[in-house]
């Protein structure tokens, strides 16, 4: 069975739908997989019991030639900020451990295709981590090192792709959490359009009726394809019509040199032999620097971000950081860095003014990445500083980035590289592009105007199609 759970999503369908396979004999594969990889503990919850009773109501329709949905058998697991009716909805959290959930948007749309959903992968407490570990399930394990992050906040989701317990994970993003394990895990992730996939079961930062402010929801896969299929699946608006997209004269905007962000020279040479790749293949790829003003965009993004964060913080807190916004300003003011605890203080503490000021600039970021698209097709960049580091749970304000040659950066600029997409709301699809000198995986996002998903998805799968060929 390992020879199946090895296989993208398209061809486990394909197995099931010749009868190679059963529906029963896949997610029992997949569960006995997670419990061979408990060290990696990727999967946290499960329903086992549920998932084979619906695994055997496919089987019987098969047999007696019955319709079943795209997604028909296929055994599958979710974020665990994602509801799922009866399992643990806790988003790493004690204080939600014990909530009556129902399914999410996104979960309703898997099943209403036949999938069959039956574990909830770890994220970080609150999913306010790029490592992912809490108190109540504990710490995920990169499987291509363990003694390293998978990323977070969907660092679970990740693992348990690259483990190859899962071929199809769903996941959510507000800085990174589905591009920075991506990364790290060398799978598949695609950030959509702000808005075109339902929040609605999402729970942090709190169990709540309307949209997080830039945060989103979207597939996880080990292929491009597959991240095709989920999205069609899971979207609002699924694109009826299959889009292709070819590399031949592709307008490529390939942005890895930046002073004002880290990268790491190991990601940002692999990066560099990707895009030569891909300018082999027929791209017309053109190194260009910021398409906005970084400053502009970190300050920016940071004062959105934190502001949401700042909502759900306790009472005291709130009172703590209303008391430090004055000392922050002036740190501010004297010239402290966007990436700078003092600027999210600021955010925590912000005002309805300074929220509609930061709006106002998004808007005009926005505006100004519509005009970049007139000239280029994608913008190619980092998913992340560095490749996967070692675990690290000091307090979060004790931590620090550290390069290959041994420089050391706020851990805060790992917001970087996730800014421009979140904050514009642009669709960005994480794929693998090589591996380091390490023999860890390196990422990259494909970005792509508003509304162009399909399109930046077609992009990863001729992208993965020519350089495997190659």
């Amino acid at each position: 069975m390992a020879d199946f759970l090895d296989r993208d999503a398209t061809d486990q369908l394909a197995a099931l739908r010749s009868g190679d396979i059963s529906a029963r004999e896949l997610l029992l594969a997949a569960v006995e997989r997670a419990e061979r990889t408990a060290d990696v503990n990727a999967v946290v919850s499960r329903d086992v019991e549920r998932a084979l009773r619906e695994a055997k109501l496919v089987d019987e329709k098969r047999a007696r030639g019955d319709e079943v949905g795209m997604l028909a058998s296929l055994p599958m697991t979710v974020k665990d900020t994602l509801d799922v009716e009866g399992l643990p909805g806790s988003a790493g959290l004690k204080t939600l451990l014990n909530r009556k959930a129902v399914d999410a948007c996104v979960v309703e749309r898997v099943r209403k295709a036949g999938a069959i959903v039956w574990g909830k992968t770890n994220t970080p407490a609150n999913a306010g981590d790029w490592q992912t570990y809490n108190a109540l399930y504990g710490v995920t394990n990169n499987p291509l090192d363990q003694t390293r992050t998978p990323g977070g906040s969907s660092g679970g989701s990740a693992a348990a792709l690259a483990a190859g317990i899962t071929a199809l994970e769903i996941g959510a993003d507000i800085a990174g959490s589905l591009r920075i394990p991506a990364s790290y895990c060398g799978v598949f992730a695609h950030k959509p359009t702000f808005g075109v996939i339902s929040q609605r079961g999402l729970v942090p930062p709190a169990v709540r009726a309307a949209d997080i402010d830039l945060a989103v929801v979207g597939p996880m896969a080990r292929s491009a394809r597959d991240l095709q299929l989920l999205y069609n699946t899971i979207a609002d608006h699924p694109d009826a019509t299959r889009k292709r997209a070819t590399l031949r004269t592709l307008r490529v905007g390939l942005w890895i040199d930046e002073p004002a962000f880290v990268l790491d020279h190991p990601v940002h040479d692999t990066i560099r032999a990707f895009a030569e790749r891909l300018s082999a293949a027929g791209s017309v790829v053109s190194p260009i620097s910021a398409p906005v003003p970084p400053g502009v965009l970190l300050s920016t993004y940071t004062m959105l971000l934190f502001a949401i964060m700042g909502a759900s913080v306790p009472p005291l807190a709130g009172v703590l950081f209303e008391a430090l916004r004055g000392p922050a300003r002036v740190a501010t003011a004297m010239g402290a860095s966007p990436m700078s605890w003092a600027q999210g203080v600021l955010g925590y503490a912000a005002r309805h003014r300074d929220w509609l000021a930061a709006n106002e600039t998004r808007a005009h970021l926005r505006g100004e990445m519509i005009t970049f698209f007139q000239r280029y097709d994608i913008l190619i960049c980092p998913c992340a500083p560095t490749v996967a580091f070692p675990h690290d749970h000091r307090p979060i304000n004790w931590r620090t980035l550290s390069t290959s040659t041994g420089d050391r950066f706020s851990y805060l600029r790992m917001l970087e590289w996730s800014a421009l997409a979140t904050t514009c709301g642009l669709p960005a699809t994480a794929i693998p592009a090589g591996l380091a000198a390490s023999g860890l995986p390196v990422g990259v996002q494909i970005i792509g105007p508003p509304g162009s998903d399909t399109f930046v998805i077609a992009v990863a799968e001729a992208i993965e199609k020519a350089l495997q060929a190659a």
